[in-house]
C-alpha cells in the first residue's frame, strides 16, 4: 500500500512538474522581452524560472524544502556560490533562496525539451564534459555574469556521488572567484538524496535543507591560493553537513 501511494503521488508530481514547465515557458518568454532593454543578464528572467521549483515543491506533498542561514545582504553583489552535491533534487531545493544565479550546467540538460529551452532564457552556462575548450568557454561566461552583478552556481564536485560520500572539489569555481576577486558562498545541502534516488522514476518522501554558510573572501589571494581556498570551503560544509546531521567516515580529510 506505501509503495501504491508513493508511485500514484509520483505520477502526480510529475504531472505537476511538466505542467508548470510548460506554463512558464510563455511567462519567462514574456519577462525576456519585456526586460531585455535594461536587463542583458536576465537577472528576471531567470529568478521567474526559479520559483517553477517553489511552485513544485508546495504541490508535491512527498516533499519539504527548507532554506537557513544568512541571505546575503545585497542580491546583486555576485558570488561564485558552492555546494556539495547528493542529488538532482539539489538543484530544485538551492533554486529556493530568494535570489538569482546562474547555474554552470552540464550540456547535455539544454537539450530537454522545453527545459533545455527555459535554461537558455534564463541565460545559464552550458559546459560540453566532451569538449576540452568547452570548461574555458563556460568559465568566461560565468565571468561575463559576475560582471553583470550575478551570482554563479557551481557544484564543484562536478558531479553527483554515487556512494553518498563527498567527493574531492575541483579547482574551476575557485580559479573563478580568485581571477574575479569575488566571494565565495558556501551552502550545505542535507535531505535531498532520498527525494528522487538514482534510476527510479519515483519520488521519495524527504525533508531537505539548504543552508547558506558565510561567505569566503578572496581579496587579495592569487592562483597560488586556490588549493587552501579549496580545503577551507571544503572543510566548512563538511563541519556544517555534520552539524545538519550527515555523518562522515572521513570528515574533511578526502580533499
Amino acid at each position: 500500500m506505501k509503495k501504491l501511494s508513493q508511485t500514484l503521488w509520483s505520477v502526480w508530481s510529475w504531472f505537476v512538474f511538466g505542467t508548470c514547465i510548460v506554463l512558464w515557458l510563455p511567462m519567462m518568454a514574456v519577462v525576456w522581452v519585456v526586460t531585455a532593454p535594461f536587463d542583458p543578464p536576465r537577472y528576471w528572467t531567470g529568478l521567474l524560472f526559479r520559483k517553477l521549483t517553489v511552485v513544485h515543491e508546495k504541490l508535491n506533498p512527498l516533499w519539504t524544502f527548507e532554506v537557513g542561514g544568512t541571505m546575503p545582504a545585497d542580491p546583486r553583489n555576485p558570488y561564485v556560490m558552492v555546494s556539495n552535491h547528493e542529488s538532482f533534487v539539489d538543484i530544485l531545493l538551492i533554486s529556493h533562496l530568494p535570489w538569482e544565479m546562474k547555474w554552470l550546467s552540464k550540456k547535455e540538460n539544454f537539450k530537454i525539451p522545453v527545459a533545455g529551452w527555459l535554461m537558455r532564457l534564463a541565460k545559464d552556462i552550458e559546459l560540453d564534459r566532451k569538449d576540452p575548450a568547452s570548461g574555458a568557454r563556460a568559465m568566461a561566461e560565468c565571468r561575463e555574469r559576475l560582471d553583470d552583478h550575478v551570482s554563479v552556481m557551481i557544484f564543484p564536485e562536478g558531479t553527483r556521488s554515487v556512494t553518498g560520500d563527498l567527493l574531492p572539489f575541483k579547482d574551476g569555481a575557485f580559479r573563478l572567484a580568485i581571477e574575479a576577486q569575488v566571494p565565495i558562498l558556501p551552502l550545505a545541502v542535507h535531505g535531498a538524496a532520498t527525494a528522487l534516488k538514482a534510476r527510479d522514476w519515483r519520488f521519495g518522501r524527504a525533508t531537505a535543507e539548504v543552508r547558506v554558510l558565510e561567505p569566503v573572501s578572496t581579496e587579495g589571494l592569487t592562483l597560488d591560493d586556490v588549493d587552501s581556498l579549496k580545503q577551507r570551503v571544503r572543510e566548512r560544509i563538511v563541519a556544517e553537513l555534520v552539524a545538519m546531521g550527515r555523518s562522515f567516515e572521513e570528515p574533511a580529510a578526502a580533499a
